[in-house]
């Protein structure tokens, strides 16, 4: 899954994409260096941010969805919290909702997607953007997060979404130290347990940089360490800024697994059905 942020204050390439000509550029590159998924968002949810409206985030997407769902024959996904935003998304025709609150901060989110009738990737995370990593704290990580999580499947399913349509995310840096996501990736396997596709994302994040001391441009290296790892505790998707490097490493790591990697698991047949 290819990340294209199209905000000003995203912690890595913020203001690089908001020129729509320049977005749809670099989604295309993605492509052609093997994203499976262009995960598509118009606000920030970086530790410390300030939420906009609906009607500000349509109008950062509207002109680089509509041309990537016409060129692009890969799914789009559209990351956001917000049902209004989320059903203008599916309108237009987007694959698949990425709601880092599993259903949390938008009560109508559930029934938008259960009507869309797309996949949606439940996050677990620890409050919100603007207050979320001010001192979070777990009495036993894995056992909260897997709960949280089953209870917005719970969420979606008495809104009308099938089991199938679930994909699961633990939450890399949304409300947790460094030692938090290092346990995280650690026992990625625990997540089995809620038996659906697992996504994660630490893609240059800030737990990489506190453990090499490197600025977020020079952790490419410590993300394909993170990427690795995960994938061999059992993720599925992996939700990275560089693309064409992080497939090498996938590559690599299913082989070490045994996985088959002539065949990619996440076509576009099985997410949309």
């Amino acid at each position: 899954m290819g990340i294209l942020n199209l905000t000003p204050d995203s912690f890595y390439n913020g203001g690089k994409f908001i020129n729509p000509a320049a977005a749809i550029r670099h989604a295309e590159r993605m492509v052609e260096e093997g994203a499976d998924i262009i995960d598509v968002g118009g606000e920030s949810s970086r530790p410390g941010s300030d939420p906009i409206s609906p009607e500000e985030e349509i109008e950062r997407l509207r002109p680089v969805l509509s041309t990537l769902l016409r060129n692009l024959n890969i799914p789009i996904s559209v990351d956001t919290y917000k049902s209004s935003v989320a059903k203008w998304a599916l309108d237009m025709g987007v694959s698949i909702i990425n709601d880092i609150s599993g259903f949390r901060f938008d009560p109508d989110m559930a029934k938008v997607v259960a009507e869309g009738d797309v996949p949606v990737v439940i996050m677990h995370t620890y409050g919100r953007p603007k207050t979320m990593q001010d001192r979070p704290e777990y009495k036993s990580l894995l056992t909260e997060i897997i709960r949280c999580i089953n209870d917005s499947i719970k969420i979606g399913l008495d809104a009308g979404i099938g089991i199938d349509r679930f994909i699961v995310d633990p939450g890399i840096g949304f409300g947790k130290t460094v030692s938090h996501n290092l346990e995280i990736i650690r026992f990625l396997s625990r997540l089995k347990e809620v038996k659906r596709p697992i996504l994660i994302g630490p893609s240059r994040k800030s737990f990489i940089g506190k453990i090499l001391d490197l600025p977020v441009e020079e952790r490419m290296e410590g993300t394909a360490a993170a990427v690795a790892i995960a994938i061999l505790n059992g993720a599925n998707i992996i939700r990275v800024h560089d693309v064409k490097e992080m497939l090498r490493v996938a590559k690599v790591a299913d082989a070490i697994k045994g996985y088959n990697i002539t065949v990619n698991p996440m076509r576009k047949e099985f997410l949309t059905g």
